[in-house]
């Protein structure tokens, strides 16, 4: 597939969930699909499907665990968003959650979307020992030593100039972490080899590593219109990124060396690897 039928077929699957017509609980499901489908590239659940494919699995099989990794992924946008966080009021062109549904819905349909996100790779058709791999995997990027570690690392840390060092470990664990938990979980859910699991990893650590900062060039480089959110609000909000420690030619030259890394990593077990290598490419590239 290319990359735009997988965002069809993932845009096509995340449509079945959390229709909620008629229950007391109706407007919270309405809050996580205002999120859960407002778009974005799905390149996380474009990772399992196709890491999936490479090491052998079925894709179609594998789809709860792709959908499972976006609604992870949503939630963590949407309390990044809230007020107490980033304190954002665009995401991907459109007002942030709580700005449409107040602070309260907004951070129960994350916390929802966290829960459902386990409760969708365990309820699918996957082999028991599959399901349980795919699920640790994504627990670990999720808890404290993944996304709320880094994202309370950030907030610890802000206003205060960070070493290469401190900045990574936000990063490592802020972006990079569900970067690679997609990536292992699309070989676990096709019972992949140890040695694809870290194939899967080292890719994922180079290209989430060349993502985030390819994201702090952009919120300089871009524009509102290309990024979907304000544009130099990391400045603002005297944030620490890769653009302000090293600057647009460093940093230009970083993500290059980190594209080129993550293609070498997948080349030492995978023979199927020319769209996870254009991936990395477009994902160096981008303008949004």
């Amino acid at each position: 597939m290319t990359a735009n039928e997988y965002k069809i077929v993932v845009d096509q699957a995340l449509e079945g969930y959390f229709c909620a017509d008629g229950f007391p609980f109706a407007g919270l499901a309405e809050a996580m699909r205002y999120s859960l489908l407002a778009g974005g590239k799905r390149i996380r659940p474009m990772l399992v499907l196709e890491f999936c494919r490479i090491a052998g699995g079925d894709t179609d099989a594998a789809m709860p665990v792709a959908c499972a990794v976006e609604m992870l992924h949503t939630y963590s946008l949407i309390h990044d968003d809230l007020p107490c966080m980033d304190n954002d009021d665009l995401r991907r062109g459109r007002p942030t959650n709580h700005k449409v549904f107040g602070e309260c819905t907004a951070t129960l349909a994350g916390d929802c979307l966290q829960a459902e996100a386990f409760g969708t790779i365990l309820r699918c058709t996957l082999p028991a020992d599959r399901k349980a791999a795919c699920a640790e995997i994504l627990a670990g990027a999720a808890g404290l030593d993944g996304i709320c570690g880094g994202q309370y690392m950030d907030m610890l840390w802000e206003g205060q100039i960070l070493s290469p060092k401190q900045l990574n470990d936000i990063n490592n664990r802020k972006t990079s972490a569900l970067l690679i938990a997609a990536c292992q979980m699309g070989v676990a859910a096709a019972g992949g080899t140890e040695e694809m699991l870290d194939c899967a990893a080292r890719y994922a650590a180079a290209v989430g590593l060349a993502f985030q900062i390819r994201d702090d060039m952009l919120d300089v480089l871009s524009t509102e219109q290309e990024l979907g959110k304000p544009i130099g609000s990391d400045a603002k909000e005297q944030k620490n990124t890769f653009m302000a420690l090293y600057g647009e030619e460093k940093c230009a030259e970083m993500v290059s060396k980190l594209t080129e890394t993550a293609k070498l990593a997948l080349r030492e077990c995978f023979d199927d690897c020319d769209f996870l290598c254009e991936l990395a490419d477009s994902m160096a590239t981008r303008r949004s």
